[in-house]
């Protein structure tokens, strides 16, 4: 009834305004740079499609080779070390389209721009290695207070170069609102250097107000950089916003930028959402710079979002993680890092501070840190397992983590977007609900709108904010970050929020599924069979 009472309440010409407005945007993207990359795209895959045919008709010497190329490929994954839902997918299409499965993954495993990036990448980490030492008196304190956690803080330092710190202060925001007002009045306060970087940046009300403040920083000697996905110059951003933000004394790059040129390299995107200010204060979460983080524009209901501030030494890893991105995102000599780690923090140690483990996770490596952190926490929890996600496309090994978590009798609740921003993503979650409700597992879907945070909250004494999704993509294709906390006063604020959350949702039963419509029901069926390539 409210829902109607405001649609009526819009007069007719702004009705209009937004149609036009519409219009004027998909012509912009048709005929823009956009469209031209997306036609460009189309040529060369239709050009690849065309030349598959003509060999697979006139030359059959060249399809019987790759035929028996595919028998060897089978073996070769079967006996390869990558996830088995990545086998299996890569294996089923290449038993049912041989040729053109074996040139597909042929293309995709022989990408320059991977090798190449993962190559950088592992330079930078042997250059930068002693700055990413664990301090032993606080692993000695943490093995004090708890062996299990301890032993996750090894493998995240081992695997992912990311220590454990003691002496940090967590602010946890609850909506977007909130954490755009903290993050301006900490912008304000910068004295050295801002460093910025994130996934999505579109013009509006919120980048306009940040905008503002870096320019005025900028005049006053601070060093500001800022770093955006590529895939923010398709549609958000033209692409030569650098150069103005440039012009403003504000030093920019763009990670990855979407070319009209077909590669793997391109899927995997800067996922992150950091700030670092002085090095002394950062920030991350699933909150972007665009005004749908702060509900001033409605796209999918309410948008519920979530972020942490943190104050004291766990900012480091932070300074560190997006040194590390910003002199990858160029192929430039690296930088020293020295500069802006020799900061002196002048915060002092408080009861409740515990412990506090920031960490990235990169796609281009063999380590799922970010998969291995959130199934510890399902593996070690006694009593209860919150989780907040706005997708939930799983492997095998997650899905066991959760319903043994559940068999046991530990509380496993995960909160569901009710109104969501991907359709096909949507279906496709909804074909995990009834195994992972048959275990005993809750979900409930948030009924005013979208939930895009990324949150894990288990038995009052650790929990998770970041960016990662519980999808492929978060967990296997992006670039990620997050921050574990254990035993830090603030973790029964992120719990309390959680319960928050919980009575404005719906709980999901067995029944919901057979309500979908029968088109929903298999879209979602077929799209799990290609989930780990999404």
């Amino acid at each position: 009834m409210r829902k109607k009472e405001k649609q009526e309440a819009v007069q007719p010409t702004q009705m209009q305004t937004r149609v036009e407005k519409g219009k004027s945007g998909i012509i912009s993207i048709i005929f823009g740079r956009t469209g031209v990359i997306i036609l460009l795209l189309l040529l060369q895959i239709g050009f690849l499609m065309a030349g598959y045919t003509y060999l697979q008709g006139k030359m059959y010497f060249i399809d019987t080779f790759l035929r028996i190329v595919a028998v060897i490929l089978v073996i070769y994954l079967t006996n390869n070390r990558t996830n088995p839902a990545f086998k299996m997918v890569w294996m089923t299409i290449i038993m049912v389209v041989p040729v053109f499965g074996t040139l597909l993954y042929l293309f995709v495993e022989t990408q320059i721009g991977v090798r190449w990036l993962n190559a950088r990448l592992q330079h930078m980490h042997d250059m930068t290695r002693h700055y990413w030492t664990q301090n032993k008196e606080v692993h000695d304190k943490l093995e004090q207070e708890n062996v299990q956690t301890a032993a996750l803080a090894n493998y995240v330092c081992e695997y992912g170069g990311f220590p454990a710190y003691e002496n940090t202060g967590i602010k946890y925001f609850s909506c977007g609102e909130d954490k755009i007002e903290e993050l301006l009045r900490q912008l304000e306060k910068a004295e050295k250097f801002i460093f910025m970087e994130y996934f999505i940046v579109a013009k509006g009300y919120v980048w306009d107000r940040v905008l503002d403040v870096l320019k005025r920083k900028v005049k006053e000697g601070v060093e500001v950089r800022f770093m955006y996905d590529g895939t923010c110059t398709i549609s958000l951003l033209p692409p030569n916003y650098p150069r103005k933000l440039e012009k403003e004394g504000i030093q920019c790059r763009v990670f990855s930028p979407i070319r009209p040129a077909l590669s793997t390299h391109q899927n995997n995107r800067d996922h992150r959402k950091v700030v670092v200010i002085d090095g002394k204060v950062a920030f991350t979460g699933g909150i972007n710079l665009a005004d749908e983080y702060v509900n001033r524009k409605i796209r999918f209901g309410h948008w519920k979002d979530t972020a942490i501030m943190l104050t004291g030494d766990a900012v480091r890893s932070f300074t560190l993680m997006f040194l590390e991105m910003w002199n990858v995102a160029r192929n430039e000599k690296v930088e020293e890092f020295e500069p802006y780690l020799n900061v002196e923090n002048d915060r002092k140690p408080e009861e409740g501070d515990g412990f506090v483990l920031p960490y990235g996770d990169s796609p281009v490596d063999t380590e799922p840190v970010g998969e291995m952190v959130y199934m510890d926490i399902l593996n070690t929890a006694k009593k209860y397992v919150h989780i907040m996600t706005p997708y939930l496309i799983l492997d095998n090994e997650m899905i066991t983590a959760l319903q043994f978590a559940a068999k046991k009798g530990v509380e496993v609740i995960i909160i569901m977007p009710h109104v969501p921003d991907k359709w096909y993503a949507f279906v496709l979650a909804k074909t995990y609900y009834n195994e992972l409700l048959d275990a005993g597992v809750q979900i409930y879907e948030y009924t005013p709108g979208f939930v895009h945070a990324k949150v894990f909250t288990s038995d009052d004494e650790r929990a998770v904010v970041g960016t990662i999704n519980l999808d492929y993509r978060s967990l296997y294709l992006h670039f990620e970050c997050a921050a574990f906390l254990y035993k830090n006063r603030e973790i029964i604020n992120i719990e309390k929020d959680f319960q928050e959350t919980l009575k404005k949702c719906q709980k999901v039963t067995q029944e919901d599924y057979k309500k979908q419509s029968a088109f929903n029901r298999i879209a979602g069926r077929v799209l799990r069979v290609l989930a780990p390539l999404m």
